[in-house]
């Protein structure tokens, strides 16, 4: 999504599904401000992306690969009307792009393209590793291709080259003065060995030396320059790296544009900030703050150094915009409502799209509420359940746990699918934040750092109890389940506890110390469980659920993307075999071609099926099926 500059347009991307192709089409809208009109500017079968709008208004540029052999090429469509015009012909992905303040350029961010293949046609060229972080889903495996910046000339179509080097740029913009563009990349040694992102700065001509302004160990992103370009306000970790995931809660900062006088505005929150931006008249700094189930708004007004913040509702808010007036511009999506474009102006809002209307209308979705829990350690932690619609009130129902992934997330009052269909089917459905989420400040992260599978499960369990004790879920009818580090917990949990009478472990691993070079996560290993051979004990206590395996009684359903490098398929096929072997009922579906998150339509809904037909299958009493 992007807000014109004069804050009165906004112009956005719309998924829609292709049945005839198995596809997700996306295709880019424009609304008005004040949700008077919306249009549909593209169509078609390929999709587009990255809209952005030309200083003036009255262009748009998008990414797309129609007509092209090479990738994604740049697009320009003039909004008085007409077709939309192919402009570049770039061989290398196209990862971004940004307008010159005077129209007549474009920064485009662009990965090296594959080098031409060697070897006979009829033989694939084998694939040489050298580097320390060698592979990254959905990427693949990773050569010494990197993403740099380039300058394209509208009148010459010349591209020249910015950056280079063993280095990846991206976040790129131009300064509103036209002088200098920022961007953040990894500048040290290794890139490879650390998580560091640094903020720099350089004037916007070939040759022009590169000047880094952030000295962060941990993390600098998201720059965002002043309209009068004087300024730059940008988000920098809480921790200097030494806890990878856990400790990396943004923090909003300003400094001068040479990154002089930096100054911290959020660390009194405790609570990770994102989408900082600019106001149109640069008197005020919007960003969004995540909180115990909530995303909301917040306000630093710059002469006064006021902080302020609108927390009331239960939703969640997403890609902040500087809109007209001193308002905002974002996405928000509450429990009953998938993600739409508000307006908000001190603490009030205003909905400006109403695609998901027609759908809704003809939808029983579940109730939803938030609940607290207490920990067998006397921790407090927070939940929302999801009851099915018509039921009565406090009626007993079989009761499924679906765990959030990451696990430094959490799950937020917004339109949850996944269990919207769970809770339909005939369940009580919880999401619970368990230590190692967000949302509740860096300690509470940073509890489970080299501890796995021990306080998220204390605390899983914990909220299973208080809805039981609540008189609504059924204990002898106890369901479990998640995806990525949610299907983790599943493994970790039913190794720990017999009480669920069912399972779907979706992208786990169990075997942790096997895991070691399969996917792409060795620095985290590395800095907090230590290298294997060096630290085996760590590792062997933190694979307690492959090597507890005879302790499982749950029936469990184990689901995977066959090309997952994030959790690969191994995590899922060891715990598949472990319960064949020691016949407890299991069963595993691997879905070709896909990665760690699933993106073919059919596959989405299969998994959907799957889940519901194996909770049915072990956790309705024969009156509920």
């Amino acid at each position: 999504m992007e807000v014109s500059r004069d804050g009165n347009k906004v112009v956005y991307c719309l998924s829609h599904i292709d049945t005839a192709k198995n596809k997700t089409i996306n295709h880019i809208w424009i609304q008005n401000s004040e949700g008077k009109e919306s249009l549909q500017l593209t169509n078609g079968t390929d999709s587009e992306s990255m809209p952005r709008f030309s200083p003036d208004g009255n262009f748009i540029t998008f990414l797309s690969s129609r007509e092209s052999e090479i990738g994604s090429q740049v697009w320009l469509l003039n909004l008085h009307g007409g077709e939309g015009k192919k402009i570049t012909q770039i061989k290398g992905d196209i990862a971004d792009i940004s307008w010159s303040p005077d129209g007549k350029k474009w920064l485009l961010t662009i990965q090296d393209p594959e080098p031409k293949p060697s070897g006979s046609a009829k033989t694939i060229a084998p694939i040489v590793l050298d580097r320390y972080h060698f592979k990254q889903d959905i990427v693949g495996y990773l050569d010494h291709r990197h993403t740099h910046l380039y300058i394209f000339n509208l009148d010459t179509q010349k591209l020249d080259t910015l950056t280079k080097g063993n280095f990846d740029e991206n976040q790129a913009q131009w300064s509103p003065d036209g002088s200098e563009i920022v961007f953040v990349s990894n500048h040290t040694e290794n890139p490879d060995k650390n998580s560091n992102t640094d903020i720099f700065t350089m004037e916007t001509r070939k040759g022009s030396p590169v000047k880094q302004i952030t000295h962060w160990p941990g993390s600098n992103s998201d720059p965002k320059w002043s309209p009068d370009s004087k300024h730059l306000a940008y988000l920098q970790s809480t921790g200097k790296d030494n806890f990878i995931m856990y400790d990396q809660q943004g923090v909003l900062y300003i400094s001068n544009r040479d990154g002089s006088q930096a100054k911290a505005i959020t660390s009194n929150l405790d609570r990770p900030v994102s989408s900082p931006t600019w106001s149109l008249d640069g008197k005020t700094i919007g960003f969004l703050v995540e909180d115990d189930r909530k995303s909301y708004l917040g306000e630093f007004e710059i002469s006064t150094g006021i902080l302020k913040t609108w927390k009331e509702k239960e939703d969640t808010k997403m890609d902040l915009q500087a809109g007209p007036a001193g308002t905002w511009v974002g996405f928000e999506s509450s429990p009953e409502q998938p993600f739409e474009i508000y307006k908000f102006e001190k603490g009030n809002e205003k909905r400006l799209s109403f695609h998901q209307d027609d759908w809704l209308k003809v939808t029983s979705l579940a109730s939803v509420r938030g609940f607290t829990s207490t920990s067998k350690d006397q921790t407090h932690v927070s939940g929302i359940l999801y009851s099915p619609s018509g039921i009565a009130k406090n009626q007993k129902l079989p009761l499924i746990l679906f765990i959030h992934g990451g696990p430094v997330s959490q799950d937020e009052y917004s339109f949850d699918f996944t269990r919207q269909v769970l809770a339909q089917a005939g369940y009580y459905v919880i999401g619970v934040n368990y230590r190692g989420s967000s949302g509740r400040g860096v300690e509470f992260s940073k509890a489970i750092y080299g501890d796995w599978g021990n306080k998220e499960v204390m605390d899983l369990l914990g909220a299973v109890d208080e809805i039981v004790q609540e008189g609504l879920a059924d204990p002898d009818h106890l369901g479990i389940g998640g995806w990525s580090y949610g299907g983790i917990l599943t493994n970790y949990t039913i190794a720990s506890d017999t009480r669920f009478k069912a399972a779907c472990s979706g992208a786990g691993s169990s075997l942790q110390l096997s895991m070691y070079g399969v996917d792409q996560y060795v620095l985290q290993y590395e800095n907090e469980i230590g290298q294997p051979w060096k630290n085996p004990e760590k590792w062997m206590k933190l694979s307690y659920p492959f090597f507890k395996a005879d302790v499982i009684k749950t029936p469990t359903l184990f689901m995977a993307g066959e090309k997952d490098f994030n959790v690969p398929s191994v995590g899922s096929e060891q715990m598949f075999q472990a319960l064949k072997s020691l016949e407890i009922p299991t069963q595993l579906v691997i879905y070709p071609g896909q990665n760690h998150g699933l993106t073919v339509p059919t596959y989405i809904v299969d998994r959907l099926n799957r889940y519901i037909s194996w909770y049915n299958q072990y956790l309705k009493p024969k009156n509920l099926k």
